[in-house]
């Protein structure tokens, strides 16, 4: 064969080689034409933080710049939800791509349900039995990503089911202090108590750390596709912070005036009204330092170009219950909650590949649609078996529109916080509220009413009534567990109880607010043990 002919055989190989490549690529058109390697996926995962607890999201108390960085550059979902109002159900949402009534986990782990719920708590329903594990039927988006070649990893909270049911068992290969435990054990410097990440020094911050195991992994896999998952522990309970962190927040509390009052009485328990907690805006700035962290590691390795990230919450932050964290102002009420507060978050999508894509979406999207459209972004197949209730969202990333769809929320227990039993459903502006304890239902129309003020039933029968026909047909096709009535509710006693909460207990998270914001504030000696870190 001569030169020319050789040269044209394999120019000809080449380009039939280069043909099969993009053809087995769906999403070919998407994606910059450098190279041919998988988009890398890095989702982080907030523990309590509220749709307001973040600057570009209207706080001006709280300073996250590197998560603000993401939503400059990505996309700003600002109808974002989670799937439930608190942990368990919607950690489990999201990597099953399911609402909670079909995967079956819809209260935190470890909460108690039946006749020792209502004994103890002397509520008007008992809460159901539900599941304790994402159970093995399910075929979770990290096992999705292990289908599709990726390299996986997990760092950080867990809280979906004590061994087996670890995250190795769900396709994880990596896990870094992930077990069955909802808040960081031993608070968040050294030493911490987790059977599945040792400390290496005393006074080392738990929320870096999982930031650098993350970035870690990065590095070591930087030449193959990955799916890492960080999972922080952040901003649970209890909360903590160093005392420079404090005293930038304590002093910037004070510049911005600190009212009288901070808190007032929800309908069950007191929630608070302002963002002024000085130990809380600590954590949240640590918690976006150890983002920053990733997201560094990303750049320096030149991987930020070609890796989707994710950043959202799962469930509002803690307005009332634990401890009395933040505020979700102008949304109602907080974790626990059935309103705004409690299941809107912060929902951020940067993917790189996309061209064009718009700054924010006003479209409603849940946690439960990350699951395929991760995998869409990525050209990976789903698993024929998996249910998923959720939808891709890539059209909207790519600037266009999607039908309108009801989204569903199942929660037939008692948020620690203040929530109630309750089923809903939102579509398009009018969510409606089913009440278990009763049986009476609440509309608010979020358009006009985004702080849920206003319930419009009255004067919207129809709207009322189809949207409750339609969540009992879905509530029906996913067989929902339902709460049943506790025989022993004593009112008197129900009553006496809210009245400690209005008067006692307002006044004393009124004093521990006030004492947090003294200039010689101090928790103890060491400031959490935060005063022996090496950072």
């Amino acid at each position: 064969m001569n030169t020319k002919l050789s040269r044209l055989f394999k120019l000809v190989s080449c380009l039939c080689f280069a043909t099969i490549l993009l053809n087995s690529c769906k999403n070919k058109d998407n994606f910059k034409q450098k190279g041919f390697k998988k988009p890398n996926v890095l989702v982080i995962l907030a523990d309590d933080l509220g749709a307001h607890d973040l600057s570009y999201s209207g706080s001006k108390y709280y300073e996250t710049p590197n998560i603000d960085g993401i939503a400059k550059d990505g996309v700003q979902f600002t109808q974002g939800y989670a799937a439930c109002q608190v942990c368990s159900p919607s950690r489990a949402s999201l990597l099953t791509g399911q609402y909670t009534a079909r995967h079956g986990v819809t209260d935190w782990i470890g909460a108690a349900t039946g006749k020792q719920w209502g004994d103890y708590y002397n509520t008007k329903v008992m809460p159901p039995e539900y599941a304790h594990a994402i159970s093995d039927d399910n075929i979770t988006i990290a096992e999705a990503f292990k289908q599709n070649g990726y390299k996986t990893f997990f760092a950080g909270k867990w809280h979906l089911g004590d061994e087996p049911y670890t995250p190795e068992r769900n396709g994880f290969d990596i896990n870094h202090g992930g077990w069955e435990v909802g808040g960081p054990k031993g608070g968040y410097y050294a030493p911490w108590r987790n059977p599945k990440l040792d400390y290496k020094y005393d006074g080392e911050n738990l929320t870096k750390r999982l930031a650098l195991e993350t970035a870690d992994f990065i590095s070591e896999n930087k030449d193959q596709p990955f799916f890492a998952f960080l999972s922080f522990y952040a901003v649970h309970g209890p909360i903590q912070t160093t005392q420079a962190k404090w005293n930038k927040y304590r002093n910037k509390a004070e510049a911005q005036g600190i009212p009288e009052s901070g808190f007032e009485m929800e309908r069950i328990l007191p929630i608070r009204t302002v963002q002024d907690n000085p130990i809380y805006a600590g954590l949240v700035e640590s918690m976006d330092d150890a983002v920053g962290v990733v997201l560094n590691r990303l750049k320096e390795l030149g991987l930020d170009d070609n890796t989707i990230v994710v950043f959202t919450s799962d469930n509002g932050g803690v307005a009332s219950g634990d401890a009395f964290s933040t505020t979700n102002f102008p949304l109602r009420g907080g974790k626990g909650y059935q309103w705004e507060g409690g299941i809107r978050e912060p929902y951020l999508i940067k993917a790189p590949m996309l061209k064009n894509t718009p700054n924010s979406v006003d479209y409603p999207v849940s946690g439960i649609d990350l699951y395929p459209t991760l995998l869409e972004l990525v050209g990976a197949e789903k698993d024929a078996n998996q249910i998923i209730d959720g939808v891709s969202l890539v059209p909207l990333l790519k600037g266009e529109s999607l039908s309108t769809r009801a989204l569903f929320w199942h929660y037939p227990h008692y948020g620690n916080q203040g929530g109630e039993p309750v089923s809903i459903i939102r579509k398009e502006a009018y969510k409606l509220i089913h009440y278990w304890e009763d049986g009476h239902d609440e509309l608010y129309n979020l358009t006009t009413d985004p702080s849920e003020k206003q319930d419009v039933s009255n004067e919207n029968l129809e709207v009322a009534s189809n949207l409750r026909v339609e969540l009992d047909a879905y509530l029906v096709s996913v067989d929902a567990r339902l709460p049943t009535a506790y025989a022993n509710y004593d009112e008197a006693k129900a009553n006496a109880k809210y009245e400690t909460r209005k008067t006692k207990m307002l006044s004393s998270l009124e004093k521990q607010r006030k004492n947090f914001l003294k200039k010689d504030f101090q928790p103890n000696e060491d400031w959490y043990n935060s005063s022996l870190t090496k950072d």
